[in-house]
């Protein structure tokens, strides 16, 4: 082979050689960015899950917060009922009370 060939070879080989650590740095390249634009995007989803859930949990505290006053309104209105029959029932425990006692 003359001194010509071998040098033909020779930078064919150098050039592969290059065209493929420029491949492989740009394979490098592209992974990373798509790897970089997937964490972000997995934070942003993360970020907008977290806010829905915050909104969800306020509703339903809201809401929670709401059936917890109506549950204090109901027990009080049945408090005062029984409060109303106690008292108009005092007085017939007093007479009877005093009438037990004054027999004895």
């Amino acid at each position: 082979m003359s001194l010509e060939g071998i040098k033909q070879v020779t930078e064919a080989e150098e050039m592969t050689r290059r065209r493929k650590a420029e491949a492989t740095h740009q394979a490098k390249t592209i992974r990373s960015d798509a790897q970089r634009a997937g964490e972000e995007a997995l934070a942003r989803a993360r970020a907008q899950a977290e806010a829905e859930v915050a909104g969800y949990m306020k509703q339903a505290e809201e809401k929670a917060a709401q059936r917890s006053a109506q549950i204090v309104e109901q027990t009080k209105g049945a408090c005062g009922d029984l409060r109303k029959a106690a008292e108009r029932r005092m007085a017939e425990a007093s007479a009877l009370i005093v009438g037990r006692v004054v027999k004895v």
